[in-house]
């Protein structure tokens, strides 16, 4: 036992069979025991692979439970057992094994939380395509659907996930050894699921697979022990857009720099600021997102009125190593008046980030005077009150040299235009100081008497006071549009980050996770939590601030289980609060969060809604269903019992002597109308269990000869003949033997009842890679394409007026026993004429199951059929 109280879990990983999961698994059994440590095996599946057979060997072996379940017995690891043994550490191998219908619980993960949860170390192994989220993926590439799956959560939680790996050409040499699969199977094998690309793809996602893991542990690690600076682990290129016509050139550069490391992130990003004249444009902002995107990368939206501190802050946050810039587009001139632009300030605070300039095509085309930044900053003011004490002194100086040509009323004019410069560049206050400084000087050097603090003459003294007055309003006009033009901008840029944020949530499958994100990566926080308390009697909340908060969702670490622990803490309901972990925000900032609270309170409401109204869809199929079964039973099965009803009516009839011939027809008639009593009732049970996910189904490798032949012998007395054609070499199949064998009756008993007389139904089988067809054809009419999906529609009868033959259930019912098997059953044309249903299964991955029957004279043979009064329902919909 490695600790007090729940075991670890350590998990070899590998990107197909045969890659020697088990086999190292084995190894460190056997180092563990060698050091001392109580070991047992709970589970070995060694696929009769000699050398991992050996290994097992000098291991305690606890021996397996014996489950029987439609008639046969099958093996599963014993867990009573197992827990009562309390090793210190237990060998289970296949972790996403499904156990046998019967087993105390359905997957065998679930058997080693329970292990893990008694104290007891487990090492366990699975395949990468075994992993839920990578499930569609891995058909994709492969064919082949994954029916035994385990959640990302169970690996991802596990304490140690070692890679076990081996090259495409590698593993393709140990199969051509024989050392994976039996010899029949290897050629097989080789062509198809076990070919080079296929491996190659699966190699890629377990490594991509497990550097994810990696990362995610190492930026835990780094917010536990608070490590702010950038290791360079792993490639990651933050590219930042303005929305200008150099954004595209900046995306192609940066995804090329991130392509060259393997593993490498692209993350574009773009600052929202206080800029409302000059502000991005949203189209080409959606457009270089669409870019991002279909290069593999990522975009985020940010604010902040800083600029570089801002792009930094969000690459220190995402443990970025590269940063992508684009050449400024302002002109020299522009470049001179306001000093360091943007580039040169962020390279100035990059520390150990790397930071590529690009140059582009509209570098340098900016306009020749600098552009506002919408609001009066510190770095304007003090720009203020240096041109307030530089201009005004020179201006003195140019007029005392021009005193014999200008009067007072020109030297009062041009003060007044050196104060509104001086609003222009600083606001009210510097321009307030240069307006008063110019009256002093206006009056100590061009008002009478010179050179002293005093006015001579009423006409100057008002013309100094208009002086005063026009210079503070005039300032005071300008620091207005100042702030005017201030909040405008920045309501321009909360209405554009809500409409990015509401676009990612409409994109995503998360609503709130994304809204969290969202507020994280826009205010720079740590973490953003969403908690919750339920409710008192009454709809108040229960007393007490901190009493009974639980996490409904969360972004970033650490995760906050109180509003009590957070810098900033929104309310979102009487049952709702929004805890923010990072830095103090302003009160225009809680204004913004208060909408994104509101928001993350309702996509939480209609993600609950979505998922009751989820809940509620099976509950109204069944309604339907069970609908359709009541109008079945009052009028369908009413036939066969009535007939059953007047045959054993009428036999017990004292007043009636019957000869024995009529005796015999009326018991033939009972039987039959009871044969099809049964068989209908049997169609809608199942179609039942179905519907409601109650129908068990457990594959086992069978022949598949063997199924045909026990269908057709179960297809009743003798009719016309159905042709089948089965080669000996066929692979077995992975199924349910007696569920197929009624898939096959029904379909068959279809294809007969409308194939016209003298052109007999044809069964034929073929293997195509790790799937085997087996297609019967008929050569009745067959049906219209845009009609061939309806036969499957329970309770169809597709163009037949008969319901004395069944409640058109035979096809929806066997589509849903085929899906439930990991097949497929699809209809398509003859060629020449009428319809073949193509039943696609998966092949064993084992050969030599024992029991395989000889066809006999089914093989390339005529075997009897029933008439067609035994379907159940009408045209190709029984």
């Amino acid at each position: 036992m490695s600790q007090e109280g729940r075991g670890q879990l350590r998990i070899y990983l590998g990107n197909a069979a045969g890659v020697g999961k088990t086999y190292d698994m084995l190894c460190e059994g056997h180092r563990r025991a060698e050091r001392g440590t109580d070991v047992v095996v709970g589970f070995v599946e060694t696929h009769g692979r000699k050398h991992t057979a050996e290994l097992v060997e000098g291991l305690e072996v606890i021996l397996r439970a014996k489950i029987a379940y439609r008639g046969t017995t099958f093996e599963e690891m014993d867990l009573d057992a197992v827990l009562a043994r309390r090793p210190e550490v237990a060998l289970v191998d296949e972790l996403a094994h499904t156990n046998v219908p019967g087993s105390r619980n359905a997957k065998r993960w679930q058997d080693v939380e329970e292990l893990l949860d008694a104290g007891i170390d487990v090492i366990s192994t699975v395949n990468i395509q075994h992993l839920e989220s990578l499930n569609d993926v891995v058909e994709k590439i492969t064919g082949v659907p994954q029916r035994e799956t385990i959640p990302d959560a169970v690996v991802r939680a596990a304490d140690q996930v070692e890679l076990v790996d081996m090259t495409p050409e590698a593993l393709r040499r140990r199969m051509a050894h024989g050392n994976i699969y039996p010899p029949e199977k290897i050629d097989a094998a080789l062509t198809n699921y076990f070919r080079a690309g296929n491996l190659t793809a699966l190699r890629e996602l377990a490594l991509l697979w497990l550097a994810d893991k990696v990362d995610e542990g190492l930026q835990r690690y780094r917010a536990e022990h608070h490590i702010r600076g950038t290791w360079e682990a792993r490639e990651r290129v933050v590219v930042a857009l303005t929305g200008g016509p150099e954004g595209e050139t900046l995306i192609r550069r940066a995804a090329r720099i991130a392509a060259r490391s393997s593993g490498g992130d692209l993350l574009a990003v773009h600052v929202t600021r206080s800029d409302g004249l000059t502000g991005a444009d949203p189209a080409a902002l959606a457009a270089q997102r669409r870019l991002a995107e279909s290069l593999g990368g990522s975009y985020h939206q940010v604010v902040g009125d800083n600029i570089p501190e801002a792009l930094l802050t969000f690459a220190r946050a995402e443990n970025a190593t590269q940063l992508v810039l684009g050449a400024s587009r302002r002109s020299w001139l522009s470049a001179t008046l306001t000093g360091p632009g943007i580039g040169a300030r962020t390279i100035r605070g990059s520390g150990d980030i790397d930071v590529h300039i690009v140059t582009h095509s509209r570098m340098g085309r900016g306009r020749g005077l600098p552009r506002s930044r919408g609001g009066l900053p510190l770095r304007r003011r003090l720009a203020g009150y240096l041109l307030a004490a530089v201009l005004t002194p020179l201006v003195t100086l140019g007029l005392v040299a021009l005193r014999g040509e200008l009067n007072l009323t020109s030297d009062v004019l041009i003060f007044l235009m050196a104060v509104i410069v001086v609003a222009l560049v600083g606001g009210f206050v510097p321009a307030l100081l240069a307006a008063v400084a110019g009256s002093l000087l206006l009056n100590y050097y061009f008002t009478p008497p010179l050179h002293q603090l005093t006015i001579a003459e009423t006409n100057n003294v008002l013309a100094l006071g208009v002086f005063v007055v026009v210079a503070l309003l005039v300032s005071w006009v300008v620091d207005i549009a100042a702030r005017r033009t201030r909040q405008a901008a920045r309501a321009s840029a909360e209405s554009e980050l809500l409409t990015t944020t509401a676009g990612s949530v409409l994109r995503g499958e998360d609503a709130v996770t994304a809204v969290l994100d969202r507020v994280r990566e826009a205010f720079g926080m740590d973490s953003v939590t969403l908690l919750e308390r339920p409710a008192a009697p009454g709809g108040r909340p229960p007393p007490g601030p901190a009493d009974g908060w639980a996490v409904v969702a969360h972004s970033g670490e650490p995760v906050l289980a109180t509003p009590d622990g957070a810098d900033v803490a929104v309310p979102v309901s009487d049952t709702l609060s929004l805890a923010l972990r990072g830095r103090a925000v302003s009160a225009s900032d809680r204004r913004v969060l208060g909408a994104f609270a509101a928001y993350a309170g309702v996509a939480m409401e209609q993600q609950r809604l979505s998922a009751e109204a989820e809940a509620a869809r099976p509950i109204a199929e069944a309604d339907r269903m069970r609908t359709a079964l009541l109008a079945a039973v009052s009028h369908d099965l009413r036939t066969p019992l009535a007939s059953a009803k007047a045959a054993v009516t009428s036999l017990r009839s004292p007043d009636i002597r019957w000869t024995d011939e009529d005796r015999d027809e009326l018991l033939a008639t009972a039987d039959e109308s009871l044969d099809r009593l049964d068989h209908l009732v049997d169609n809608l049970l199942d179609m039942s269990r179905l519907q409601a996910g109650a129908l068990s189904v457990f594959p086992r490798p069978a022949g598949l000869e063997e199924i045909v032949a026990r269908a057709l012998d179960d297809l009743g007395p003798p009719g016309r003949e159905v042709v089948v054609e089965i080669p000996d070499s066929l692979p077995e199949v992975r199924v349910d033997p007696a569920i197929l064998e009624r898939v096959i009756v029904n379909l068959t008993t279809n294809a007969v009842r409308y194939s016209p007389a003298g052109r007999q139904p044809l069964l034929t089988a073929s293997a195509l890679g790790d799937r085997v067809e087996l297609r019967v054809a008929d050569r009745g009419p067959g049906i219209p394409e845009p009609d061939r999906d309806r036969v499957f529609v329970p309770f169809q009868r597709l163009g037949d007026t008969d319901n004395t033959t069944g409640v058109g259930l035979g096809l929806a019912l066997s589509r849903g026993l085929t899906e439930a098997m990991g097949g497929t059953l699809e209809p398509e044309e003859t060629p020449g004429g009428g319809l073949t249903m193509v039943l696609s299964l998966p092949a064993a991955p084992v050969l030599g199951h024992p029991g395989r029957a000889d066809p006999g004279r089914r093989e390339r043979g005529q075997v009897p059929s029933p008439p067609a009064a035994a379907a159940d329902g009408g045209k190709l919909a029984t």
